[in-house]
Formats: structure tokens, C-alpha cells, sequence
């Protein structure tokens, strides 16, 4: 299974198609109608998890347990929620999000010099996954690599705007430091070793990348969507969100459930990867984006991920005769392939790798 050099078909920015004005989107774009945002939509007081991170360092045993216990069933419940007092600055946070708004309206001449392929995805997008005549998403995206070292290039980083690298370099920092506090926190609530999952991705030898999304108006946003529903094939994912319009929907007990996000919340999400790690205990959760038909949307999606030749399979300790291994042993690398050749198809992929009981 190999990825071809460029994409199958002549690729279009979704951000041309918003600024031309017309009234209807292709039909490239139109989702078959099980798919579209207005099926089977949560009641809006509905939200995934709040969790103050700053109890992980309390003084009070109590406190910190109570809060070791929350993230614990979010994960189990949820496999999704927001974080706050998690260690970035406010200005970095929304700095972050905009240098990256401010890049998108950059001339298409400055964009297009990063133009990516499906080789390794880097630089700036607009479709995930390479079939042929696929429907393809409402979005436009920039992925860059953080993590190995070997693989950052700055060179492959948008030159403007000019301070963009220099806010990414202590973005990432940022949230790769929060990546480790909370696979700790993970590995102790599974019952654990505290650092087994940290070793398990590879120790500091981990796998770090962003993908910015941007989600432009959309004249039919009730015939498509910013990302079709899919579970993240990594570790963890940090999300930085939009504050100022909704997009984000996770699927709980067969509803899409619109995330609303906390002012400088970070939002998380369990990752395909540790999935596997944790035998299902934790899963991974279907889900999607939907648009605007007034306001363009910026995001941030971190991926937090495993070293990519590691075998990953079930953590001995969590694999018992009543509950025996439910994935078999494969490497990132070859997992990420998998997905990659198909593009976003909610929770098939990894459930297409569970082990017959």
C-alpha cells in the first residue's frame, strides 16, 4: 500500500469557491443525506467535559483524586473534553489561532507555494484521502510536522506572515508539554505504570504535528460538511477552537452533540492509537464538522502521537482470560497508511482491526 506522488484530480481551494459568491456548492461537495449536519442533533444544552487541570497540582489530596477521577470518566464516557488553566497563556492561544486566520487570507499566489500532495500531506491542502471521484469536505487545511526533529522543516512553514513560525515553535512546545502530563494521567487511571504509555509512544522520541483547518462560508451548509465524521487515528489531539462560531459535533449515544468550547479551553480527544493501548477501555469517538453560512472558522488540531515504527498493541497489564487482546500488534506507520489511503470514514477503520472473538 503506497501513496501516490499527487492527487487524482486537479485540486480546488474550498476558500475560491466561498469568495466566488455563488448561490449553490458542487456536487462534489454534497453529502448523501444520512450524512448531513441536520440528522440526529443533540438538545444544545448538552456538552462535553469541563475539567480545571490546575487540581492536578493542588495541595489537597481530595482535589487532585477528585480531579484524576474526572478526566478518568471523560475518557471512558466521552473520550472527549475541554481543559482549562492547562499552562498556555491566553495571548498564545488566541495568538495562535490568528496568525494562522491571517495566513489563510494571504494572495492564493503565497499559499500556493506550499501546496501539498499525498505523499506526506505537508503544506497547505484541501482534501484528505486520494480515491478518485471521492465527496470531498468543506475545508481547506495546513499540516506541518513539529515532531520527530528530523522531520520539521522550517522551510515548509509559511514564511507570512512573519512572526507565524516563531508563534508555532512556542505553540507546540506548549502542547507537547501537555501531551506527557496527560499520558501520565492516563497511564494512572488505567492502573498503569505513571510513564507506560510515554515509553509506549516512544518516550520523548514522539510523533508531534499540526493540521490548521479552515472551514470558509458555505451558501448550503445543510448539504455538507467542514470534516466528514471520522475518529483520530493517533494518540491524543489537542483542538484549539474557533470561540466565536461552533463546528465541532462528537457523537454520544447516537446524537451529534455541538461542542461549545470555554473561553481558552483547549478541547481533547482520545486517539485511535490509544485505543489500542488501553484494550478499549478508552476509545476513540467518531467526529465531524459542520459550517457556516455566514463566518468562516479557524481551528488548531494537535496530534499527539506514538514514534511511527513502535508496534503498538494492547498494554499487558489490561489484558486478562475475561478480557483478552482486542487489536493486533502494528506500527503507526502502518495504521496511518491504512487511514490515509481511504480518508475520513467515522469509526470503521480501527474497528476493522479488532481481533474475532
Amino acid at each position: 500500500m503506497t501513496c501516490p506522488g499527487d492527487w487524482p484530480e486537479p485540486v480546488v481551494r474550498v476558500q475560491s469557491l466561498s469568495e466566488s459568491g455563488k448561490p449553490v456548492i458542487p456536487d462534489r461537495y454534497i453529502k448523501p443525506p444520512p450524512d448531513r449536519p441536520s440528522a440526529n442533533s443533540s438538545p444544545p444544552h448538552i456538552n462535553i467535559p469541563l475539567i480545571d487541570m490546575a487540581g492536578l497540582t493542588s495541595d489537597d489530596l481530595a482535589v487532585r483524586e477528585a480531579t484524576l477521577k474526572e478526566i478518568s470518566e471523560a475518557c471512558r464516557e466521552w473520550g472527549f473534553f475541554q481543559v482549562i488553566n492547562h499552562g498556555l497563556k491566553g495571548e498564545l492561544v488566541d495568538g495562535a489561532r490568528e496568525i494562522w486566520r491571517e495566513f489563510f487570507h494571504e494572495s492564493m499566489e503565497v499559499k500556493q507555494k506550499y501546496a501539498n500532495s499525498p505523499k506526506t500531506y505537508e503544506g497547505y491542502g484541501s482534501r484528505l484521502g486520494f480515491q478518485k471521484g471521492a465527496i470531498l469536505d468543506w475545508s481547506d487545511y495546513y499540516f506541518l510536522h513539529y515532531l520527530p526533529s528530523s522531520l520539521k522543516d522550517h522551510h515548509k512553514w509559511p514564511a507570512k506572515p512573519p512572526s507565524l513560525r516563531e508563534v508555532v515553535e512556542e505553540y507546540s512546545k506548549e502542547i507537547v508539554r501537555l501531551g506527557s502530563v496527560l499520558l501520565e494521567v492516563f497511564s494512572i487511571n488505567l492502573g498503569l505504570k505513571h510513564d507506560y504509555l510515554q515509553n509506549a509512544f516512544g518516550g520523548e522520541d514522539i510523533g508531534a504535528c499540526l493540521r490548521v483547518n479552515f472551514y470558509p462560508k458555505c451558501p448550503q451548509p445543510d448539504l455538507t460538511l467542514g470534516l466528514s465524521s471520522h475518529s483520530d487515528p493517533g494518540g491524543i489531539t489537542f483542538l484549539l477552537p474557533d470561540e466565536n462560531v461552533s463546528g465541532l459535533q462528537v457523537r454520544q449515544d447516537q446524537q451529534w452533540v455541538t461542542v461549545k468550547p470555554a473561553r481558552h479551553a483547549i478541547i481533547v480527544n482520545i486517539g485511535d492509537q490509544i485505543q489500542v493501548l488501553s484494550n478499549a477501555i478508552y476509545k476513540s469517538v467518531e467526529h465531524r464538522v459542520i459550517v457556516n453560512p455566514d463566518k468562516e472558522r479557524v481551528s488548531l488540531a494537535y496530534f499527539y502521537n506514538p514514534k511511527s515504527d513502535l508496534l503498538l498493541h494492547p498494554a499487558p497489564e489490561l489484558v486478562t482470560p475475561a478480557t483478552p487482546a482486542l487489536y493486533p500488534s502494528m506500527t503507526f506507520d502502518e495504521y496511518r497508511l491504512f487511514i490515509r489511503t481511504r480518508g475520513p470514514q467515522g469509526k470503521s477503520q480501527v474497528e476493522s482491526l479488532r481481533s474475532p472473538k
